[in-house]
């Protein structure tokens, strides 16, 4: 147990070696992966979970390799790795093989980077392409690449997945605490509404509430959360040719400008996945606020596109759903630390294909909170890409006295070490190169010390100490 060390009246503060806020998949990776460094952390979620609210839920997101930017490209056979090691750990499968189309007209930029990054040999003709999707209509001039590691990743069972495993290597998870207030320093402090938490590093993954979360600390990011239509479609005869088999990609399309993809009939019997990679700009507090018979330009969009691409679907979409992207203006990852709190990291900006990537990213955020080398180039990711993010001195609020007591962290289960598992075999697209975790020998064996508890109880008291007393009669 830990001791609580908080003086009478004052709220006690936990302290942990991490806190992550946002526990979507990015949020939830990066706070696996600071497990598996043993590392005390927190994971923090506003809703009560599992939850659709945000951009994780749900049950199938494509992976692939096929990607136009070689970053991402280079990226995948690691993400590959790592899901094939959480699908290890966990016992359960979290990924169906079923191959991935790319289509477009020849000379489209994405479509030839996706060629240059896949090699020579992924090109369809003609004939293969009708045998591997007997379902898609392309036109004539049409080029058709294939993805072979192209498949589905069962999105809900996968976000359990991760945050069971970092439950059982002795992590935390508190969700229905919104969090109210972050007071950054050595030791950063927050608030939530129900309680008080303490750590020298601190991951922010909230998704398209980032913004309102980092906002406080002076922060504000080119980020545009947007509405998506998820639509599923019909097969007008059930196991017909008009079954989609693969997973497609749909690019350089003149009404579709942000290209169109669909997954196999796996969440609804019967029910094609085909969704448009875009959205209307939303309030993620609004999102399930549109007036009945809005209109859908997105859905005839896509009705237009079956019409003439799957005719064995019906036209009009059976189910309807909505989800949440948060895009950036070139539609990169946000990677990097807060520009005046390097002990501040911030994930943000997945723009809609970032759940493939998440064990990658997790990876990163926690490397960048360690301080360590991170395991790809974080250029593309850097906050500083952009003209001039909105950088405020930290607005001055009263300061309420805490005192902070140490967390004593649920025990893992016996079978968990604090090291990366190996992959018995790579997930597909994987190049076989082995992982390694460069973690150093302390790393490997720490546990939450007497002694970091005192230096936080030190750090929190001289801070006490140091504020004025009438600021402290102002705070009351």
């Amino acid at each position: 147990m830990g001791t609580d060390m908080a003086a009478p009246g004052q709220p006690r503060c936990a302290s942990y070696d991490a806190i992550v806020i946002g526990a979507g998949i990015q949020g939830s990776f990066a706070a696996y992966h600071l497990a598996q460094r043993c590392k005390d952390t927190l994971l923090l979620e506003q809703f009560f979970l599992p939850h659709s609210r945000g951009s994780s839920h749900g049950q199938s997101r494509i992976t692939r390799s096929a990607y136009p930017q070689e970053h991402y490209a280079h990226m995948m056979p690691h993400s590959f790795r790592l899901w094939q090691q959480l699908e290890d750990e966990a016992g359960t499968p979290l990924y169906r093989r079923t191959g991935l189309v790319v289509l477009g007209p020849p000379g489209d930029p994405k479509l030839e980077s996706c060629r240059r990054n896949m090699g020579p040999d992924n090109v369809l003709d003609a004939v293969t392409l009708a045998q591997r999707f007997p379902g898609l209509r392309p036109r004539p001039t049409e080029v058709a690449l294939w993805d072979g590691s192209g498949g589905v990743l069962l999105a809900d069972r996968a976000l359990r997945a991760v945050q069971d495993t970092f439950r059982r290597r002795g992590g935390t998870v508190r969700d229905g605490e919104k969090v109210l207030r972050i007071d950054p320093g050595a030791v950063i402090t927050v608030t939530t509404t129900a309680g008080l938490y303490c750590a020298p590093r601190l991951i922010i993954a909230a998704g398209a509430w980032t913004n309102a979360v980092v906002a406080p600390l002076g922060l504000r990011l080119p980020l545009q959360p947007l509405r998506i239509d998820v639509c599923y479609w019909r097969e007008k005869e059930p196991g017909s040719g008009g079954s989609v088999t693969p997973c497609f990609m749909a690019t350089g399309l003149p009404y579709a400008p942000h290209g169109i993809y669909g997954l196999p009939a796996l969440e609804y019997p019967g029910l094609v996945k085909v969704c448009y990679h875009h959205g209307s700009p939303t309030d993620p507090e609004e999102r399930d606020r549109t007036p009945p018979g809005s209109p859908r330009p997105h859905v005839a969009l896509l009705s237009n596109f079956i019409s003439s691409y799957l005719p064995g679907l019906e036209p009009q979409p059976a189910v309807l759903e909505s989800c949440l992207y948060t895009n950036t203006p070139d539609e990169d990852f946000i990677l990097d630390r807060h520009p005046k709190y390097s002990n501040i990291i911030i994930g943000a900006g997945f723009s809609g294909h970032g759940f493939k990537l998440a064990p990658v990213v997790g990876q990163l955020l926690c490397e960048l909170s360690l301080g360590e080398e991170p395991s790809h180039r974080m250029a593309p990711f850097a906050i500083s890409r952009f003209p001039a993010p909105s950088l405020h001195p930290h607005p001055p609020h009263p300061h309420i006295p805490t005192s902070c007591h140490p967390h004593t962290p649920a025990s893992p289960l016996p079978h968990t070490v604090c090291q990366p598992s190996s992959a018995k075999q790579p997930f597909p697209g994987s190049t076989g190169r082995r992982f390694a975790s460069a973690m150093e020998p302390e790393q490997r064996g720490e546990t939450h010390s007497l002694r970091s508890q005192v230096k936080c109880f030190n750090v929190k008291c001289a801070i006490l100490l140091s504020l004025d007393r009438s600021h402290l009669m102002k705070a009351h």
